[in-house]
Order: C-alpha cells, then structure tokens, then sequence
C-alpha cells in the first residue's frame, strides 16, 4: 500500500466513528521501489492530500527524511520538494502490517501491499 493511497483512506463506515482518519500504520515490512518521476502528477496531487497526515504517517514508518513539514510556497515549481514528496508518496509501500481505526481500534490487516478492510455486517 502506496502511502498515496493511505491519505485517502477512512473507516467512516464502521458504527461509532465519526471521522476515522487517519488510519495509524503499524507496519511489520515495508519496501521502496523506483516508480518513474512525474512532476506534473505530484504537483497535481498535492492539494488533495491532507499534509500534515502524510508527514505524520511518513515519520511513523521512518520515512519522513528530508520532506518538510509544511508545504512550501511554490511547492510546483520546487523540483526538489516535488521528487521528495514522490518517493514518500508512490516509492515507500507498506508491504504487510495493520491499519488501525483512530476512534474504534479495530485493526485491518495488509498484506501483500493491499488492505483488507472488509468488516463484518454488524460493525457498519
């Protein structure tokens, strides 16, 4: 699981969750693999991520590095951010591990880099 695809996940479903995000990693094997730069894509994508959530997630994996916490002004035009921002968001991949709702504790497995989130019927 790309950690692009974590900033959009939620456990909204679930019975008493209210929000459900973000969903804290505890990941158990995670690998990076070289996904072709696209500066138009990360410069795109950006906006519809929640920052503060990527930065957080990327330093609980020990993945922060050189990613700043704050978005920088001209964030699309910054090379160096924008090649940063893309080998957290597309290169890092939690291969296996849980994810974890923030209101219910309720753990959701992934494994093979996909999550599982199916729930019982009586939990949604």
């Amino acid at each position: 699981m790309k950690l692009l695809t974590h900033n959009f996940m939620t456990s909204k479903c679930l019975k008493r969750v209210n929000v459900g995000f973000p969903l804290k990693i505890v990941a158990s094997e995670i690998q990076e693999t070289k996904v072709e730069f696209n500066s138009d894509f990360i410069s795109r994508i950006i906006p519809k991520l929640d920052w503060d959530v990527v930065c957080s997630t990327a330093e609980s994996i020990g993945h922060l590095n050189d990613l700043p916490k704050t978005l920088p002004t001209n964030y699309d035009i910054d090379e160096e951010f924008l090649r940063a921002a893309h080998h957290v968001l597309l290169e890092v991949e939690v291969v296996s591990g849980d994810l974890i709702c923030p209101e219910t504790g309720l753990h959701f497995p992934v494994s093979g880099g996909i999550p599982n989130m199916l729930v019982n019927e009586d939990e949604v």
